[in-house]
Parts: C-alpha cells; structure tokens; sequence
C-alpha cells in the first residue's frame, strides 16, 4: 500500500478586460494577420487598475475549491507559482492562504516562469506522498502584462493576465493494478512529474530587472528564435522522459495539455510527438502566454467543456525562462 495523489477538482479565472490584436495594431506597427500567424494569438486579457495576481489567484482557488467539493478547511498546502507577486515578500501564497479561510499547513510562492505549475504540481505532489500534507491546492497565477514594454511588439503582443488552479488530495492506492488497462488504479492520480533547468541561457529570455539588481522590476526581454529553437526540443525530449518513465507510448495518452506561449511551437512540439491536433487542448488564441497560468487555465477549459473525462491519460508540459523545463503524467 502506498499513498499517492490526484487531482480532484480545477478552477480558473480571466480578468474581464479583452485586448485584441486589433486594438494593439491601433498603437503598434503591426497587425491582426502579421500576429496571428506568427503566435496564433488573437486577443487576451488584461487585468484592471488596482487588480493584483492575489486576486486572480484566489479566484481561481475559490473555483477549483467548488468544483472538488471539499471544505477549504481541510486545505494544508497552498502552493503559488507565479513570476509576478504582489511584493517582493511576503510570498503571494500566503495572502491567498488568507483570503481563502486558511490557517493550517503551510503557503508559498514557487519561481520558475512559464514552468512554475508543473514545478509546484511536483512539489505537492511530493508533500502528499510523504504525508507531510492530505489535500494541497496549486496555482498558476500571474499579471505578466505588467512586465511587458508595450511599445516592443515582438514581445508585448505575447503575454496575457489570467489565473488556474487544481485540488490535489492523497489517496491509498491498496487496489492490484491490470498492466493490460491504461485506466486501471495503476494509472490513476500523479503518475509522474519532471523536472528540468540550465542556467546558460537565462539572458535569452528574461526581464531586464531586479531587486537586487536594478531595484525595479524590469521588462520582458527575448531572444524569440532562439527561445523557439530550445523550446522544441526540450519539450519532445521532457515528454519521451515522462513516456518512458511509465512504460506507455504515445497513443496512450488521451490529451496533451502543453504550455500556451506560441502556437506554432505547440504545433512543432505535437509533430514530433504524433501527437494528432484534435488530442491537444490549444487556448492560446484567446489567452496569449499567461506563463506560469497557461497550463491550468487550459487543462480547465478542457475539464469544463467536456473533453477531458475521468479515467482520461493527460500529459502536460511547459518550458520557461532560465531555462527550466519540466512535465507531469496524470491519470485525470
């Protein structure tokens, strides 16, 4: 008998406010079709003045709480990964501990950009097998819009607002799993996560700020091709990893669920999977790149319409500045 987790419940928010490509091209020298087709983005949202990544955060806590229909209470893990905290401390996490009723376990923030979900979903996902928590809640939380210089278009064009968040709770897994059944009790829950980073290339994509560095927060600098280029290819390779590690191919898996930063690296990315496109959530035409977010508001999207079902195999996969990369197996 050993004690794993799933995930049992997911939320999301998106901040009212829509920009679109066209509004954008109103102050830019650009386009609907010249950002269209290189990011396959269309619109994203933008937070309001005086709205914070907390209050995002908490919403889609909030959400993801309802859906798992489970007392908050019993909630004693909040971790937060977001790239854009409310302050440079206390960590976000905490506020939104508060904001949500809590006062047990522990809260705090993960850093690790556009990977940040899939680092904190491995986080929590440890707590819970060592028992050190019982019902943990993860959030992808960030108003990247606020990092962003809104007269480079090569980079402000890219990045959103918005907010997910999943309900992971521990489970007893004492059932003998069929080898022979994809959706036997031995591929339920937390099948397996990775993580992965090489500090050599954090100049290619950053922001050009820092407490201890420029004492400002800095705007989003990047180095597209080149970002582009890695990205292919540690994605296949994070995927092959998580594959291998379970034993199954690529036509086990029912959904691929990558990061939303580009749709043309998704695209690559499924192509050198097999992965056909009617088996992967795409929300980065109406959400842009909301880093740290992207994942869970995806896998939300996906859950709420219907896609994806219980018993379901899931891959998710995100790579970020640092870079770090990384991915998580899941039977939904």
């Amino acid at each position: 008998m050993s004690v794993r987790s799933e995930i049992i419940g997911c939320g999301s928010y998106l901040p009212e406010r829509i920009l679109t490509n066209d509004e954008l091209a109103e102050d830019l020298d650009t386009s609907d079709e010249w950002i269209y087709s290189r990011t396959g983005i269309k619109q994203r949202h933008i937070v309001a003045d005086g709205e914070l990544t907390s209050d995002l955060a908490f919403k889609a806590a909030s959400n993801a709480v309802e859906h798992a229909d489970v007392d908050a209470a019993n909630i004693d893990l909040v971790i937060l990964a977001t790239a854009t905290p409310d302050k440079t401390f206390p960590a976000t996490a905490t506020k939104v501990q508060s904001m949500l009723g809590l006062k047990n376990g522990a809260a705090f923030d993960v850093q690790a950009v556009c990977s940040g979900f899939i680092y904190g979903l491995s986080i929590a996902d440890n707590f819970i097998k060592t028992g050190q928590a019982k019902t943990a809640i993860v959030i992808g939380a960030e108003t990247f819009t606020k990092l962003v210089d809104w007269e480079d278009r090569s980079t402000c064009v890219l990045f959103g607002d918005g907010a997910g968040a999943v309900v992971l709770r521990a489970f007893e897994d004492t059932q003998a799993a069929d080898p022979s059944d994809k959706h036997s009790n031995k591929h339920r829950g937390i099948l397996s996560t990775h993580l992965h980073s090489d500090g050599n290339h954090v100049e290619l994509l950053q922001a050009n700020g820092g407490p201890a560095s420029t004492g400002t927060v800095g705007k989003v600098e990047m180095e597209g091709r080149e970002v582009f280029r890695h990205a292919v290819q540690n994605l296949s390779s994070i995927v092959d990893e998580a594959l291998e590690a379970n034993n199954l191919n690529y036509e086990d898996v029912d959904w691929l669920v990558p990061h939303q930063a580009n749709k043309r690296i998704i695209d690559s990315t499924a192509k050198k999977l097999k992965m056909p496109t009617d088996r992967v959530v795409v929300t980065v035409d109406k959400h842009a790149n909301t880093s740290a977010a992207s994942i869970p508001l995806a896998l939300d999207v996906a859950v709420k319409d219907g896609r994806i079902q219980r018993g379901d195999l899931v891959l998710m996969e995100a790579m970020g500045s640092g870079f770090t990369w990384g991915a998580a197996l899941v039977g939904w």
